[in-house]
């Protein structure tokens, strides 16, 4: 260690050349493309009410005519569905893409009293009665309308000259209008679109168009001006946080424009000349408008789609990242070739030789999964700091956990904490518990880490996901299964110096960019409350501090036990005196590592407001992080941090594919094996760990399909359904003297039920799953338990309240 200051100095140096060689001035032109199509012109002298898609296919409606265009974009059919209806005057349309509904109206009037839904049967536009959508609460003047997959809004002006916005779940089985207070001003609106959780309206105001914001949890925000006038109901939502306008700013013709409704600041797309424009509608991942053709006679359309450039890795960054993942392999088989393989204490728990602070590194190292590297810098972007409250509370829940806890199960010499189970209860619990611990380690959590990865090669390779998750997943497989704990550990190590060192190095790089530097970079995050930490309100559907208290409660203190990913670490090493020392190393090392993942999305935030040109409409908020990386990061550079995106994932990855393994092995396979013997044990584990990669790579591969706005937040709820009712039979076997198997059993299985009757209801924040099947499995198992004989064992070592000498030896499990 003494020779590392020079090459650290001479990194350090190179970094810095290459940063200072990238001029930020260079990239101010915009990521995003566009591509315009001429469609074939609609030969009509009626004007048109609206334009639409339906289920992807563009629909023009007249007063009494509407026409499709075919499937393969060659001509205007006339169709059989007359807009006209008995229900009232049709007075616009409004739809996402997908879905479409009808406004109609009083006849010889603007206003708008009911809605229908628009669909497509047999290829013919109709009007679809079930469920049936009620007529408004009140008649809208000047209205605007918007739907997403779920809602549909209605905003304008009431009778009494009143602004008013109506919202409607169009899913329900029985849907009814939701009607809101209006925004400030009572302008009408010239624009209305819904952006995930929200809605968006501009109105017209002193000093140009305004832009505000409506979610129901904070009511109305005004967003800021304008920067020209929007086509009136040209809004539409694309990706996760961005919205189209077309604007004409007086200077030319109308051009589209994105609302990043995050940072709050515009940016306009190039190429995108819409000139005469009279009507639009979401189609694909563009706009198909609607303006006067060229020489008089009927209308011509276009569709503007925005297209994504491949952000590829140059020479240097591969160079970087196969020699970080050579060296992964090399340790793993450096491990392979030194350790010998007919000792399962040396392939689960490393022979109990690994030094406290090597374990504290790597249960650091684990818990920090790509998870934190991708997912915690895009909450932060999006929200603020108050997830990190977890982390600092976190901290004192580690000390007890240090002090009680794990000294208490190390003095066992257990390899699967689900030992400790059988020990005190019933071999049933036992499996039962390690059985659930590896679907929740398989299904939410390994499929989440290997996605996350997956998903920043994609972005910054243009290679497809699919194939990331397998290049990913086959990596880790391999060094996992060859070098077995002291592999993992000490690749952990050298994993959490990668990782951090990319990410300070991201950090700081975004202030160079800034004129102002740090004092630019504080005052736009302030501005924005990006840093708020602490929430001392008692709403519990959002994350509070006291929520943080209750979720760290149970979530560390209490379930700390049953993770065998981390508690496996403290296994490993010599003593309960350094086991304890390892959770002490982990604690002082979360708090400042924290700060440092969360700041990397207030930094994003600040970097992407001053550049909104430079982001990704189409793009998830979860790419945010690897949009960054690869657009604007120096060569070489990218590469670092594309390894400590490696890192961060392969650490998490290898611990559970080790942990899985020991499970399988010790659980299962030596409970259930007529002749167990250590090199069988050792040999079934590599299989488990091979077996275990492959379906957390099946797992991440479906998960791709789907389209999730926060997969920090299904990780979390995943954890919470799947995680808490075992953790409640080890609270009351180590606190209690009283709890019995049959109780325990009878508090699990209830636990579970009820919270999945919680979630079923959407009662609270996805935080508190866990707390609440956790208290349910203690308070329901304990009165259970006082229902059945006390144990009439001896507990000695097997709870808090009785006292072992340092030669306790473990005892043999006892049913009850």
């Amino acid at each position: 260690m003494s020779h590392s200051p020079l090459p650290m100095r001479a990194l350090l140096a190179v970094l810095l050349l290459l940063a200072t060689a990238w001029s930020p001035l260079t990239h101010a032109e915009s990521l995003s493309k566009v591509k315009t199509t001429a469609l074939p012109t609609l030969a009509t002298d009626q004007p048109l009410i609206g334009l639409v898609a339906v289920e992807g296919r563009p629909l023009a409606i007249g007063a009494d005519q509407a026409w499709m265009l075919d499937s393969r974009g060659g001509s205007w059919t006339a169709l059989n569905w007359k807009p006209a209806a008995a229900s009232g005057e049709l007075k616009s349309v409004v739809g996402n893409g997908q879905l479409a509904f009808l406004l109609r109206g009083p006849a010889q009037s603007s206003a708008v009293a009911s809605v229908e839904r628009l669909g497509l049967i047999n290829g013919q536009p109709t009007v679809t009665p079930l469920p049936p959508l009620p007529p408004l609460p009140v008649v809208v003047e000047g209205a605007r309308a918007a739907a997403n997959a779920d809602n549909v809004y209605v905003a304008g002006i009431d009778a009494n000259g009143q602004a008013v916005l109506l919202s409607l779940v169009s899913t329900a089985t029985k849907p009814e209008w939701k009607k809101s207070a209006g925004w400030p001003g009572n302008a009408s609106p010239t624009s209305l679109v819904a952006q995930t959780s929200a809605v968006f309206v501009t109105v017209p105001a002193a000093g140009g168009e305004r832009i505000l914001r409506w979610a129901a949890d904070s009511g109305w925000q005004d967003k800021g001006r304008v920067p020209g006038k929007i086509v009136p109901g040209s809004a539409r939502a694309i990706g996760q946080a961005h919205v189209i306008y077309l604007v004409a700013d007086g200077s030319g013709p109308a051009q589209m424009r994105t609302f990043q409704t995050i940072t709050g600041s515009w940016a306009t797309l190039p190429d995108s000349d819409a000139a005469g424009v009279f009507a639009t509608a979401a189609l694909d991942n563009g706009v198909l408008w609607a303006r006067p053709a060229a020489d008089g006679k009927g209308i011509a359309f276009e569709s503007t789609q925005i297209q994504s450039g491949k952000l590829l890795l140059r020479w240097l960054d591969w160079i970087v990242i196969v020699v970080y993942l050579g060296a992964m392999l090399g340790m793993g088989f450096y491990f392979y070739i030194r350790e010998k393989r007919n000792s399962t204490s040396d392939f689960f728990v490393g022979g109990r030789t690994i030094p406290f602070w090597a374990a504290g590194v790597s249960l650091y190292a684990a818990n920090t999964s790509s998870i934190s590297f991708i997912a915690i810098p895009a909450k932060a972007f999006e929200t603020n700091w108050q997830y990190l409250t977890n982390n600092l509370v976190a901290v004192l829940g580690l000390m007890f956990v240090a002090v009680w806890i794990v000294p208490l199960l190390r003095r066992l010499n257990l390899m699967s904490v689900f030992s400790y189970l059988e020990t005190r209860f019933h071999p049933t619990i036992r499996m039962l518990a390690s059985a659930l611990c590896i679907i929740m380690q398989i299904g939410s959590r390994m499929s989440v880490v290997l996605f996350l990865p997956a998903l920043a090669i994609a972005t910054i390779t243009g290679i497809r996901v699919e194939w990331s998750i397998l290049m990913m997943g086959g990596f880790t497989i391999i060094y996992t299964a060859m070098g077995g704990m002291k592999a993992v550990i000490w690749t952990d190590f050298v994993q959490v110096i990668v990782k951090m060192g990319g990410a300070i190095f991201a950090i700081l790089f975004i202030v160079w960019t800034l004129k102002g530097g740090f004092g630019e970079f504080h005052d736009i995050a302030q501005a924005a409350d990006k840093t708020k930490l602490l929430d001392f309100s008692f709403d519990l559907t959002k994350a509070t501090v006291w929520g943080f208290i209750f979720l760290v409660l149970f979530d560390v203190v209490l379930t700390f036990p049953k993770d065998q990913v981390l508690m496996q670490r403290t296994l490993s090493t010599k003593s309960d005196k350094e086991a304890g020392r390892s959770i002490w190393a982990f604690a002082l090392i979360m708090i400042p590592g924290g700060f440092i993942f969360y700041s990397i999305g207030t930094a994003l935030f600040v970097y992407y407001k001053n550049n909104p040109e430079r982001m990704n409409p189409l793009l998830p908020i979860d790419a945010t992080f690897p949009l960054f990386i690869a657009a604007e990061l120096p060569m070489g550079v990218t590469g670092l941090i594309i390894a400590g995106i490696f890192a961060a994932a392969m650490a998490t990855l290898s611990s559970i594919m080790n942990s899985v393994a020991t499970l399988a092995s010790v659980d299962f396979y030596e409970k259930l094996s007529k002749n167990p013997t250590p090199k069988k044990s050792v040999l079934f584990a590599e299989i488990a760990t091979v077996a275990t990669g492959l379906l957390g790579i099946g797992v991440a591969l479906l998960l791709s399909r789907f389209d999730i706005h926060s997969l920090f937040d299904v990780s979390i709820e995943l954890a919470g359904l799947l995680g808490g009712g075992f953790a409640g039979a080890y609270t009351l076997g180590m606190f209690t003297r009283r709890a019995n198997s049959a109780g325990v059993a009878i508090g699990v299985a209830s636990s579970i039920g009820l919270t999945l009757l919680a979630w079923s209801m959407d009662l609270v924040h996805p935080y508190f799953y866990l707390a609440i099947s956790i208290m349910l499995c203690i308070v329901i198992g304990y009165l259970a338990s006082l229902l059945f004989p006390a144990p009439t064992r001896d507990l000695d070592g097997l709870t808090i309240w009785v006292k072992s000498d340092s030669n306790y030896v473990k005892p043999e499990p006892v049913r009850q």
